[in-house]
């Protein structure tokens, strides 16, 4: 089973943040790091999963209505003596610079299924391509439209279609297959696992959980990783990496 840090090392740290992102790079045997980008009203990238700053930060408003300055005046709480800033996507990409060489992959989700961000596609694979990343980035979304843009701009990074039911991503596949079928993976709701395992032979399926944390099980305890696997699940999103690597 392959493991990713889903927004970072999330349930000990701030979500999508420096931080939680640092923790995860220290993970030895971790696959890659999943996090979720938006934009602000200036047009630059910044790594935040809800379309408002409400719940994770100490300001109100979409993400959308704030200039980039704006948005870094606000503060993130760590319960320790220094708040944490919502960072840019170039910010987390400087930091896993010096980690591409290693294998570490990173899960970018477009979270523009709410608001349509205008050349969000366009924007997010120049800066990839700028560094040379491709061939370590997987780009996902629930807006297959988002992700039907993604394949034509960039045929060498990998494709993570979302949706609640393993057989709706696969239904999806079979679409952006028409416009290049190399490195489609499925990214189902682990409890939305519709098929048996034989149909999903050959495919690479990373499962998500229900809810704010994960895993699903308290802190401390840990998820069934054969039971999911005998289900066809070939890697998991949690916020507890470090509870089954180190």
């Amino acid at each position: 089973m392959k493991i990713w840090a889903h927004r970072g090392c999330s349930q000990r740290y701030p979500e999508n943040t420096i931080m939680a992102f640092s923790k995860a790079m220290e993970i030895r045997g971790l696959t890659g790091i999943e996090l979720d980008i938006q934009m602000t009203k200036d047009g630059e990238i910044v790594v935040i999963h809800d379309e408002r700053v409400d719940r994770t930060t100490d300001g109100i408003g979409y993400v959308k209505d704030f200039t980039y300055a704006q948005i870094r005046e606000l503060g993130i709480e760590t319960g320790m003596d220094h708040k944490e800033k919502i960072p840019s996507i170039n910010e987390v990409l400087d930091l896993m610079q010096e980690e591409w060489a290693a294998g570490l992959l990173l899960n970018i989700e477009l979270k523009n299924s709410i608001v349509l961000y205008e050349g969000m596609e366009e924007k997010i694979y120049g800066l990839i391509a700028e560094r040379n990343m491709q061939e370590r980035i997987v780009y996902s979304s629930f807006y297959t439209f988002s992700l039907e843009k993604m394949r034509k701009l960039d045929t060498e990074s990998s494709i993570g279609i979302l949706d609640t039911r393993v057989s709706d991503c696969l239904y999806k596949k079979d679409g952006l297959s028409k416009i290049n079928s190399a490195k489609i993976a499925l990214h189902p709701f682990s409890k939305g696992m519709d098929l048996d395992k034989g149909r999903l032979h050959g495919q690479t399926v990373r499962a998500w959980f229900a809810g704010h944390l994960y895993p699903e099980e308290s802190t401390g305890r840990k998820l069934d990783l054969n039971r999911l696997e005998e289900q066809g699940i070939t890697d998991v999103f949690l916020n507890e990496p470090e509870v089954y690597l180190d």
